[in-house]
């Protein structure tokens, strides 16, 4: 999978995405403008010491995104997304996009994308969720529909048995 970061503006959001996308082996895009520096302490912070770890890719905008990525399937999350994210059918290499915090993704990119726009049930009078929660919400849902390939789906204790 494949998580996609149009212009984020809060280094935590993005360290934690980063430190989620580590954990299920998605690779991060991440298109400019960037509202923080990639060494700010935030960043590697949210990410813990996985920062290190991350299939990062940096794009000039969103049109180099686009060249570089030839033949993607986009699906957009987006409050404005007509389809349930849980009832939406993943393929196995989705880019999953998720617009910058403040104003999410431009409603001209979405128009481009109206049968592969999602959205998460909320209240309707809640503008939307946070970022990073968002992003782990559509993405386990995604792993989950695509089987966790490569994925450890058992746990065990450190000290004792089950």
């Amino acid at each position: 999978m494949n998580i996609v970061l149009l212009e984020p503006e809060i280094p935590a959001n993005t360290g934690n995405i980063g430190r989620t996308c580590v954990a299920t082996g998605t690779a991060l895009h991440l298109i400019r403008p960037l509202g923080f520096l990639l060494r700010e302490k935030e960043l590697k912070r949210a990410g813990m010491d996985y920062w290190h770890l991350i299939d990062l890719h940096l794009y000039d905008d969103w049109q180099d995104f686009l060249q570089k990525n030839p033949g993607a399937r986009l699906v957009m999350a987006s409050t404005k997304g007509r389809s349930i994210y849980s009832d939406f059918q993943y393929n196995k290499g989705d880019y999953l996009v998720f617009g910058k915090e403040s104003a999410g993704i431009p409603e001209e990119i979405l128009k481009e994308h109206p049968d592969t726009t999602v959205r998460i049930p909320m209240l309707s009078d809640i503008r939307s969720l946070n970022l990073s929660n968002s992003a782990a919400i559509v993405l386990y849902e995604a792993l989950r529909q695509t089987g966790f390939t490569g994925l450890q789906t058992q746990g065990e204790l450190h000290r004792l048995k089950w």
